[in-house]
């Protein structure tokens, strides 16, 4: 239950980052729930491939790189993802801000389980 929620609250996260900057389109909901799924999935699966491969270029630039990384799996999302689309590098890189704070604050909605479990 808690996994269907995560995945529509980021896919309302993504409609937000479009409503919010036009160098981000979604075409309709069913593309932003589709772009959500695969957007965890390369998070899950790919980034941390790329975080270790860049770790030394990540620490010369105290992590900095990170926002790069992010930007460019945003952007390749959107290459991959009929209906939702990026108008280049840098829409991607404010996308992926504007993606991660909307979702950051969309995440607090969600109750902490293990709060839950110390309440009982």
């Amino acid at each position: 239950m808690r996994l269907l929620l995560v995945w529509i609250l980021n896919a309302i996260a993504l409609l937000a980052v479009a409503y919010l900057f036009p160098g981000v389109q979604i075409q309709d909901w069913q593309a932003a729930a589709i772009a959500a799924l695969v957007l965890g999935l390369v998070n899950a699966m790919i980034k941390p491939i790329l975080v270790v491969l860049t770790f030394p270029v990540t620490i010369l630039t105290l992590g900095l790189f990170l926002l790069v990384i992010n930007a460019l799996l945003f952007w390749a999302v959107a290459v991959l993802v009929p209906g939702f689309n990026v108008g280049g590098f840098g829409a991607a890189f404010v996308g992926a801000l504007l993606y991660t704070v909307i979702t950051w604050l969309l995440s607090m909605l969600i109750p902490d389980r293990r709060k839950v479990r110390l309440d009982r």
